[in-house]
């Protein structure tokens, strides 16, 4: 037993220290035990996070896991932090879904779709560091394709993109510019 309390401190000691998501394998190779004893770790440090109610979670996103701090706890982490919220406007939300749901894709297919020029909103969330170029598609012109990164499933706190919300029809408000499904996302991850 006492082997394992030191692993679950030890599993919890890298969380801590990993400024992004770290899957149970890196953390495996870095405590030089097996994987599966680090799943039981991080279910049994989510079962005592739980049962103690902490100011934090233990959440697998973008392949990893890491620590979060629950929702009401933001406001006073932000006069801390001086953090602000990921703020995307109604057509950067309909941009990212678009890229999210038909990556890859480039800025005529996104157009297409919006029916607006979309370059300033692309160049926008490229700055936020939510999507990024991932190839040139082989027409005339090479156009750059996009896709989602990292950072987009850590602040919609995703997995994987298996995990997107399923679209029934494309006609739908998600893809108009209400898209009232996601307003805003969360940059801290402390």
């Amino acid at each position: 037993m006492q082997i394992a309390e030191e692993i679950k401190k030890s599993v919890e000691a890298l969380l801590f220290a990993s400024s992004e998501p770290i899957s149970s394998r890196k953390i495996a190779d870095a405590l030089g035990c097996h994987a599966g004893i680090v799943e039981k770790a991080l279910a049994l440090l989510e079962k005592e996070y739980a049962e103690t109610d902490r100011a934090f979670v233990i959440k697998k996103v973008n392949k990893g896991y890491s620590l979060f701090t629950k929702p009401e706890f933001s406001e006073i982490i932000k006069r801390l932090t001086g953090k602000r919220e990921l703020y995307l406007s109604r057509a950067a939300l309909t941009t990212l879904a678009i890229i999210a749901y038909r990556q890859p894709v480039t800025r005529r297919d996104i157009e297409m779709i919006r029916g607006v020029d979309s370059s300033g909103v692309i160049h926008t969330l490229q700055d936020a560091g939510l999507i990024k170029v991932v190839g040139k598609e082989d027409i005339f012109g090479h156009p750059f394709i996009y896709g989602t990164t990292g950072k987009f499933l850590e602040t919609f706190h995703l997995e994987s993109l298996e995990d997107l919300p399923r679209i029934e029809n494309e006609d739908s408000a998600f893809f108009g510019e209400s898209g009232a499904g996601f307003q805003k996302g969360s940059e801290s991850s402390d």
